[in-house]
């Protein structure tokens, strides 16, 4: 099939716009790489003495230079649900290593946070710098310079981009993601979220919401709404970097167990050893971040990932912006609905058909590139194939050719909605994004006036005092990377779906973000230039009307320019945000860090020269 025209066109200015520093970028990981020997037999007697001193059953090849040696770097934890299941990997991946005449270690383990422990918390404001951090320790875990592989095992919102920026540091490496898959569903997701909305005008109590809750997380895995945990899961898929069909098999089961040891021997056989090397620097090249970019559209996907993999891509020498982002989604069909923007949970979606389907959809339509380097060996047509066990075997069918439930998941000719779930705004108020796929079409454009908020629980204060009547767009400012750390405002999700509910007509602005579950209410996010930096959305008064409009693509402030270009910016005051629990450890991120159409990180610093 050939390419879409957007895709194509959208790939080559990429391609051009990345052409140097994509060029540095594998000119240092080529440099890197090691085909003669195992990359530990190039230590000293004293560096490998210590590499091996505790490898018990693996002493002897790891001193000898016998095999392969994969370095696993892991997300577990016993608190968070989605990588408790991970506790039991590291000894399947040492028995497949072994079996293979090879051998794993524990590299290293990175933070895995959760943002729906830190919702609303002071916390929540390490959540985007937790990324970075993530990325800074994988990189120490493989520094060792020691491994000729590597097995990344993590699931969640900045645990996947994290780990991809710091193996993408080191990409001489094959890399196989390894997830640990969602829980089992729970109460249907429209349920929570009416008695989130009950709780928000004070019409449930908190042992009702509790309860709600409480059967919504309610065992090991990842929840199972289509947020930015499950959002990264399709994203692996569809840069090839799982295992075919691993995304979404539940924990504690045969055929996670099968994946899971399937994917150490497999990254065993495309080192710079044998015959098949297939480097993640070079898995992750042009075509694979434009996959990702569509994938995302097209099951309107988390918004955090228009921060994410803009950094994932600057970490492998490519270049995009928000322009790509949105010419691939107004060209994308809309193909999936996964609450928060449907009723169905990501395991119904699994079993309509899941991301096989959806990758073979995007395939035969030209929307997708098939021939990137994926870890599996073959090309993203083998990526969408089903696993399952045959016995104690794993083999892999072919994907579903239709949609078992199409309230859920469509074919291209039945799709949706013609375009994706994502769009870039522009006008000068700066440049934003907003998420479309779960706000109806009367919903998805606004001229109103403006409330302004310094914080979310300003908004949610004005709200119980009766301050929020008739149609208004919600300014909240000073929520930037630069300002706070640029938390997640979920908690304004039940507050506005309830105004919205009763007939007003409310929208969302920020300069900060909203979340992979930000639903039905319009929402421009991740506007720069930001409050702290003087940008517009500083000059934003009470009353200025403001128009947003995602159709086509605009965010305006209605005011005349004589008085906007006379007006000067009300920087907020963030101060009393810079310390307790451990925000004055984030100084040097916060000082540092990028807008939101460049990654928001604070990684990519150029050294001082002396």
């Amino acid at each position: 099939m050939a390419l879409h025209p957007v895709v194509a066109r959208v790939t080559e200015r990429i391609v051009e716009r990345s052409r140097a520093s994509r060029a540095e970028y594998l000119a240092r990981i080529d440099a890197a790489a090691r085909r003669d020997r195992p990359s530990r037999d190039a230590l000293a007697c004293g560096n490998l003495a210590h590499v091996f001193a505790a490898a018990g059953p693996d002493k002897a090849n790891l001193r000898n230079g016998v095999g392969a040696s994969i370095g696993i770097v892991t997300a577990y934890n016993d608190m968070l649900s989605a990588h408790q299941p991970m506790e039991q990997y590291p000894s399947l991946i040492r028995m497949a290593a072994r079996n293979a005449g090879a051998s794993a270690q524990v590299a290293g383990g990175v933070p895995a946070m959760c943002d729906g422990v830190t919702q609303g918390r002071d916390g929540m404001e390490l959540s985007l710098f937790s990324r970075d951090a993530i990325a800074l320790a994988t990189s120490v875990a493989l520094s060792h310079d020691s491994f000729d592989a590597a097995l990344c095992l993590g699931v969640c919102d900045k645990i996947v981009p994290g780990m991809l920026i710091g193996a993408l540091a080191f990409g001489h490496l094959p890399v196989i993601f390894v997830p640990a898959g969602p829980m089992p569903s729970g109460i249907p997701n429209k349920q929570k979220a009416a008695v989130r909305e009950r709780y928000a005008i004070g019409e449930a109590t908190r042992e009702e919401l509790l309860d709600a809750e409480g059967a919504s997380y309610h065992a090991p895995g990842t929840c199972t709404f289509y947020g930015t945990a499950n959002s990264n899961q399709m994203l692996v898929e569809v840069m090839g970097l799982h295992m075919p069909g691993s995304a979404f098999i539940p924990p504690n089961t045969p055929l996670r167990d099968a994946l899971t040891v399937a994917a150490a021997e497999q990254v065993l056989r495309i080192t710079a050893l044998g015959d098949d090397y297939r480097p993640i620097g070079h898995t992750i090249n042009e075509k694979a971040i434009v996959n990702a970019l569509v994938g995302l559209a097209a099951t309107g996907g988390s918004t955090n990932h228009a921060i994410h993999l803009v950094a994932v891509a600057q970490a492998a020498g490519i270049v995009i912006d928000w322009d790509d982002l949105d010419a691939l989604s107004r060209a994308t069909p809309l193909l999936a609905r996964v609450y928060p923007n449907g009723s169905g949970d990501v395991n119904q979606f699994h079993d309509a058909g899941g991301l096989g389907f959806i990758i073979e959809q995007l395939l035969d339509a030209g929307m997708l590139h098939a021939d990137i380097l994926c870890v599996h060996g073959g090309n993203m047509r083998q990526q969408a194939m089903r696993p399952e066990l045959d016995g104690t075997t794993l083999k892999w069918a072919d994907a579903p050719t239709q949609s078992s439930d199409p309230s859920i998941l469509r074919p291209l000719a039945e799709a949706f909605d013609k375009e994706g779930g994502l769009r870039r705004l522009q006008g000068n108020l700066g440049r934003a994004v907003v998420k479309v796929s779960a706000v109806t079409p009367e919903h998805r454009g606004i001229e109103a006036p403006a409330k302004v908020f310094e914080s979310q629980d300003a908004l949610i204060a004005a709200f119980k005092a009766g301050k929020l009547e008739g149609d208004f767009i919600a300014v909240v400012r000073g929520q930037g990377p630069r300002a706070i750390g640029m938390p997640e405002l979920h908690k304004l999700t039940p507050t506005l779906a309830a105004l919205q509910d009763r007939g007003q007509r409310v929208a969302l602005l920020t300069d900060g973000r909203m979340s992979g579950a930000s639903g039905k209410v319009l929402a421009a996010i991740h506007l720069h230039p930001e409050a702290v930096e003087d940008g517009p959305i500083a000059k934003l008064r009470d009353g200025d009307r403001i128009r947003i409009d995602s159709e086509t693509g605009t965010i305006d402030a209605l005011v005349p320019e004589a008085e906007w270009n006379a007006r000067t910016a009300q920087r907020p005051d963030v101060s009393k945000h810079h310390a307790g629990m451990g925000r004055e450890l984030f100084g040097l991120m916060r000082n540092n860090v990028g807008n939101a159409e460049t990654g928001a990180c604070s990684l990519f610093v150029k050294d001082v020269q002396a």
